[in-house]
Parts: structure tokens; C-alpha cells; sequence
């Protein structure tokens, strides 16, 4: 909601939106609702790690923003410092705004998260969106705030009451309440994840996974080629049926969908004991024929 309020206030058709994919499905259909057209930069096996030139190239005198989420969904990549400072150096240098998905900021468990509006001259350039949902397990309550300079938050203001007016008075008094919670809160949220990602991770490591171990957020991107030939969608609708194991398409995350035909996502944020279930099943996989 906010993504979508913020890309239609800032946005015009005919712009281009920047995207790193492997990305959360909702980026490319937002900018397209606008008019503008998805530029995809590809985040590169293992570590996701952006490679300079390839962005670089993906501007063009068309380009108005940058869709930047960290931690990262699917990957559980975090975005580090030099990272942010190429992608701030481009917008200063073309006058780009980047849209900053920051949702999974609190769970974190290697690095350091950075606000990339906290970067020089990227204040007012940056439109940083968050929400209730993860931080405070809530997903359904659909509350989050856009923080963006007065000139770009009008605009967004003005979009959102032709959106959906606002959220339940209700459910902002509570969020109100949750934000105001100790530091304590957010140190316990990161390690009881730390502990259901390494139920989890180990777990897919033994059953014959490629794993790419995260960093942040709540998710774990798999490589399934040395457990099977066939296809993420095939693989995962056997998932479900033997061992009982729900998992995500990684094609379901990319714009050429082939790059994430060997790819499927898992995410933990479960009881430890449904975990714990998930990961004796996994163990009972066996490796497809050649």
C-alpha cells in the first residue's frame, strides 16, 4: 500500500522503475499500475551481490527511481554500505528517488541494516516504507507508514486518501503502543528468528539443498538441482504432497522466470515445533532418480 501510494504520486508513464530480482512480486506490477516500465538488475548467486556495471548500465535518461528491500525478500540478503553508496551516487547523479522497502529491518542477524536516506543527500530523495506487519507479527492488521521529505510526501499523502482513506483508528492506537516498546523487544524478535533460521537451514543442508544462508528477514532461498530435475513449480507441488512441506516457486520472484526455475523459497516464521516437524520431514527427502 505503501509502495503503490508512493509510486503513483511520484512516478509518470513512460518512466522507469530500477528492480533487483530475485523481488517481492508486488515491485513490477506497482510501477506498471503507474505507467512506467521495470528495469530488472539481477542480484548474482551466492552472496546477491549487485554488480556495479550491470546497474550502472540499467540507467537510462528515462530512469526515475530505484526499488532497494533490506533485509531482502526472498533472499534474506542485507544490502551493505558500499552497496548503498553506488546506488545513492546514482541517484545524486541522475536524479533518481529510491523507493526503500525497510519492513524486515529488526530482524537481522549478520551485517548492519542502513536507511539509505541516512546517506548524504539521500534525505530528500528517499521514500522509505515500513510497516506493523513483521516487527510486530500482525500482518493482517495492513498498518505502515511512507517517511519521505515534505515534497515528496504530499503528493503520497493526497494518493493515499484516494486509496484507502486510512487505516483502522484502532489498529494505529495499538501500533502506536508497539512502537514505543524497549530495545529489549527488538534484540529478543531477532534472536528467537536467529534460532527458527538455524532449525531451519540445517535442516535443508541435510536433505540434499543448496542453501543460501541469510542475513536478515525470514526467508531461505534454496538451489534444488543436486535433489531433482525437475522444475521449481513441479518440485514444489511434490513438496507439499511427500514430504508435507510448503514452499514458493523461485520463478514466481524473477522476471524471466527460467532464472529461478532451480530455485525454491522456505520461510520460518512458525512455532518452533511446526519447524521442528518441517525439518523431520525434510530429512526423509530423497534425491530423484537420474
Amino acid at each position: 500500500e505503501g509502495m503503490i501510494a508512493a509510486m503513483l504520486a511520484i512516478l509518470d508513464p513512460g518512466d522507469e522503475v530500477i528492480v533487483f530480482e530475485p523481488f517481492y512480486e508486488n515491485y513490477g506490477p506497482d510501477s506498471i499500475l503507474t505507467g512506467s516500465t521495470p528495469r530488472y538488475v539481477t542480484l548474482h548467486e551466492p552472496d546477491w551481490s549487485i554488480d556495479p556495471d550491470e546497474l550502472r548500465r540499467a540507467v537510462t535518461p528515462r530512469t526515475r527511481g530505484i526499488v532497494v528491500n533490506s533485509p531482502h525478500n526472498p533472499t534474506g540478503k542485507v544490502f551493505d554500505r558500499s552497496e548503498l553508496e553506488l546506488i545513492a551516487d546514482l541517484c545524486r547523479e541522475h536524479d533518481l528517488v529510491a523507493f526503500t522497502d525497510e519492513i524486515y529491518e529488526h530482524i537481522l542477524y549478520a551485517g548492519e541494516h542502513i536507511p539509505l536516506a541516512t546517506l548524504p543527500g539521500m534525505a530528500e530523495r528517499t521514500v522509505a516504507v515500513n510497516s506493523m506487519s513483521k516487527t510486530y507479527s500482525v500482518t493482517g492488521w495492513r498498518v505502515g507508514w511512507v517517511i519521505a521529505s515534505p515534497e515528496l510526501s504530499a503528493g503520497i499523502r493526497k494518493t493515499h486518501d484516494f486509496l484507502t482513506v486510512g487505516a483502522a483508528a484502532p489498529l494505529q492506537q495499538a501500533g502506536a503502543v508497539a512502537l514505543a516498546f524497549p530495545d529489549a523487544y527488538y534484540a529478543k524478535l531477532a534472536e528467537d528468528y536467529r534460532v527458527r533460521r538455524d532449525t531451519l537451514v540445517p535442516a535443508l543442508e541435510a536433505a540434499g539443498f543448496r542453501v543460501f544462508r541469510p542475513d536478515g528477514a525470514y526467508y531461505v532461498m534454496t538451489d534444488i538441482t543436486p535433489l531433482t530435475r525437475d522444475d521449481d513449480v513441479t518440485f514444489a507441488r511434490r513438496l507439499i504432497l511427500d514430504p508435507g512441506v510448503a514452499t514458493v516457486p523461485g520463478s514466481s520472484f524473477y522476471s524471466r522466470p527460467e532464472l529461478g526455475r532451480t530455485k525454491v523459497r522456505f520461510a520460518f516464521p512458525k512455532r518452533a515445533e511446526t519447524l521442528a516437524a518441517a525439518a523431520d520431514r525434510l530429512l526423509k527427502l530423497a534425491p530423484t532418480p537420474a
